[in-house]
């Protein structure tokens, strides 16, 4: 039995809870992040039993740290063998190892969290047999690995917002083509009105029958599960000069590493890439953090003008701007240098990156350390923006299997002005009598 580890608001004016509680909270009633109170810590001799391990054992082993307080091992064991259910193989291209984190149901990275995500809600809510709603903002990614995760999960509604003319196709398909207990909801705004509405809600004492939840990287619960493709990438590599490179867009996915850097992993090297939405890049520059409004781009994942887990990045830091720069740094990389980086690429290596893992690959070429083992994390699959790339670079990307697919099912999606109210209406609708 591990020790029980509780969780604090990073605004620091909400009481400490569980991991249960704050699974299902989402967002502290303060309307800060949760934060563990402690980090489970490897011992040495468990990390270097960790080299060699299978996907499915890290998975267990990082969980177990985390959960083993409040879900049994058994339990902890069959999460962990069900969620990994796709292999996340890493290739060496060029002078890069890239991990691929993208060969999951919607062919990107949010797809290992929301494997796991479901069934570790699914645990506590068969023990107390009640109904949830979920409610998710998207840049793109996000929202149809969500969907797709909690497809017909018990218990458990799902809402997915999305900004209007800002996901891919594949995206657009990905999140309007879904189960019957997901509501996909077109906000005609960005990205961050999307996010906007959502801690809204989390708040709303008028809601707070609806039992409301986020699968967004603020939850907990989506954050801790990507611990385990850090450690992963230990397992295979065994290297103590291992250096991430991470394109980012609200920064779950480095945060992930970071958290796996506290529980002792040898890990002091990692390297945000972000397109022009550059808050956490300005932030290294100049020791400020000012977000701004969001812009548009060709890797509209990552379109993201006030990343939240940006706030946890510094919490672990104590907000000590030195401490983190010994361990972080960031760059920054427009569409321009997208497109000719993917290009390039694909011309000298014979391999395709999206516009995302694009932007990752330029700021490792430009910041990378070549005399440490660099790790690309890739976050999607070409295929998920075959028509941006046909577009921009020229490449043909043949995405007509998924498209097919997923057209199995019929296309359905609400639309609605930035208007928050708009949003409660739909929420305070009954899901059994949901259509559009």
């Amino acid at each position: 039995m591990t020790n029980m580890i509780n969780y604090y608001s990073t605004n620091h004016d909400a009481p400490t809870v569980s991991f249960r509680e704050a699974l299902f909270r989402g967002l502290a009633p303060d309307g800060g992040l949760y934060f563990p109170t402690a980090f489970p810590k490897f011992s040495p001799d468990e990390i270097d039993d960790l080299r060699g391990a299978s996907l499915k054992e890290v998975a267990y082993r990082v969980m177990a740290k985390w959960f083993g307080s409040e879900i049994d091992d058994a339990a902890i064991r069959k999460i962990a063998n069900d969620a990994q259910n796709f292999p996340i193989p890493m290739h060496k291209v060029g002078d890069l190892h890239i991990l691929e984190l993208f060969h999951g149901p919607t062919r990107a990275f949010k797809d290992v969290a929301a494997q796991n995500l479901p069934r570790l809600m699914s645990h506590f809510l068969q023990q107390e047999q009640r109904e949830i709603t979920l409610l998710v903002a998207t840049s793109g990614d996000t929202g149809g690995a969500i969907a797709h995760g909690f497809s017909d999960v018990p218990n458990i509604n799902v809402v997915v917002l999305f900004p209007k003319g800002r996901v891919s196709a594949l995206q657009e398909e990905q999140l309007t083509r879904v189960a019957d207990n997901v509501i996909p909801v077109e906000v005609d705004g960005v990205f961050d009105d999307c996010q906007a509405m959502v801690k809204r809600a989390f708040n709303d004492e008028a809601l707070a029958g609806l039992n409301l939840t986020s699968a967004n990287s603020i939850s907990i619960g989506r954050l801790i599960p990507q611990i385990i493709y850090y450690v992963y990438v230990y397992a295979v590599l065994g290297h103590d000069d291992i250096q991430f490179i991470i394109p980012s867009g609200n920064f779950g996915n480095l945060t992930g590493g970071l958290f796996a850097r506290e529980m002792g992993l040898p890990f002091n090297h990692f390297i945000a890439a972000t397109n022009v939405n550059d808050a956490a890049v300005r932030y290294i520059e100049t020791a400020q953090y000012a977000p701004r409004e969001t812009t548009a781009t060709l890797s509209n994942a990552m379109d993201v003008g006030n990343p939240s887990n940006f706030v946890r990045v510094l919490e672990l830091f104590e907000h000590d701007y030195e401490a983190v720069r010994d361990v972080l740094q960031a760059a920054r990389v427009d569409d321009a240098t997208t497109i000719q980086t993917l290009c390039e690429v694909y011309e000298n290596e014979k391999y395709l990156l999206d516009p995302h893992t694009a932007v990752g690959w330029r700021v490792a070429q430009d910041l990378g350390d070549s005399e440490m083992t660099r790790v690309l994390v890739a976050t999607a699959a070409p295929v998920k923006f075959a028509g941006e790339i046909r577009d921009a670079a020229g490449i043909e990307v043949d995405n007509s299997a998924e498209i097919a697919a997923l057209q199995k099912r019929s296309k359905r999606k609400l639309t609605i002005p930035n208007e928050y109210e708009a949003l409660v209406q739909i929420l305070q609708h009954n899901f059994a009598h949901y259509s559009v």
